[in-house]
């Protein structure tokens, strides 16, 4: 199951992505039961408490018995990175392979799962002072980090949206704590995983297809309790400012507690905007190297076929 390379053999890992409501997680399951797997989770809110119904999270008795690593390790108020994630998920491989099973990274976050695999440069850590100061200066000036990280760093700055925000904090935090520019140090290298070799299966469904099947999952989860869902972690005691509460779904469910949408415009807007996710993350995943695609949705027996034949070539072409 493992190439040789150099004296030193190489374990795989199998990674399933594409956008949110393609089947990732049944395919994942698929395949971790056929190759006696462990799933960890490369989904962004997924990794939170408590939110359940608006992250389509499966419940422990759908994943049929089959561990799942990375779900559930944080509160909704906490901080949580790219960074943090490659090391978490990193040990989590190394735990899987060392127990000769094959782990299998199923998500939508594609920066995370680029973290994971090709690595994050090696920039400074962290300033909590720092971050608070420019927080306050954005409070105060909206917009005003984006334009000082123009004059830091130009380059970084137009590859940065400057809506976001935790994006534009850190290229500054870098710039500012590293005196260089953000881009200058990202294009000294990245720590790359090492150890393994990958095999990246990308789910392109339809598109006409896929945004009916979201229309119809943002229904359902209004329906199946999501307001009541966030209610419940408000009464917590967790905050509205929260930031996964910024994702589709439940940002419009905040704003329904809040009587500033009623019940049809929560239900268009959450639509809206999880379709317009998804066309993000296709053409994310596009960018990836070394994506082999697949036409359909991960459920579908043909799909399923085919993974399942491309993940036992993988592992026996040694």
């Amino acid at each position: 199951m493992c190439y040789l390379l150099e004296g030193f053999y190489l374990k795989p890992v199998v990674a399933i992505a594409g956008p949110t409501g393609a089947g990732k997680s049944e395919l994942a399951l698929r395949v971790a039961e056929e190759f006696n797997g462990e799933v960890v989770n490369c989904d962004s809110l997924q990794i939170y408490r408590y939110l359940d119904i608006g992250t389509a999270k499966l419940a422990p008795a759908e994943m049929r018995g089959i561990p799942h690593h990375l779900i559930d390790i944080l509160d909704p108020d906490q901080i949580f990175t790219a960074g943090e994630y490659a090391r978490l998920a990193r040990l989590a491989l190394a735990g899987i392979s060392g127990r000769h099973m094959l782990p299998v990274v199923a998500g939508g976050t594609g920066f995370y799962m680029r973290a994971l695999f090709e690595g994050l440069f090696r920039g400074p850590e962290r300033d909590a002072a720092l971050r608070e100061r420019l927080a306050l200066r954005e409070r105060r000036r909206p917009g005003s980090l984006h334009r000082l990280l123009t004059r830091f760093d130009a380059t970084a700055a137009a590859r940065i949206h400057r809506n976001d925000l935790p994006k534009v904090m850190r290229a500054l935090e870098v710039c500012l704590i590293a005196r260089r520019p953000v881009t200058e140090m990202f294009r000294e290298g990245r720590d790359a995983l090492e150890g393994y070799r990958t095999l990246k299966i990308g789910l392109s469904p339809d598109r006409d297809a896929l945004y009916a099947r979201l229309d119809e999952r943002c229904r359902q989860m209004f329906e199946s309790g999501l307001l009541e869902e966030v209610q419940r972690i408000l009464n917590l005691g967790f905050p509205n400012e929260a930031k996964p509460f910024e994702s589709h779904g439940y940002w419009q469910a905040i704003q329904m507690l809040h009587g500033e949408l009623n019940a049809k415009e929560a239900l268009f807007y959450a639509q809206r905007n999880t379709r317009n996710y998804a066309k993000r993350q296709m053409t994310w995943f596009r960018k990836e190297p070394g994506m082999e695609w697949l036409h359909g949705f991960g459920a579908e027996p043909r799909i399923q076929d085919a993974t399942l034949a491309r993940v036992r070539e993988f592992l026996t072409n040694c």
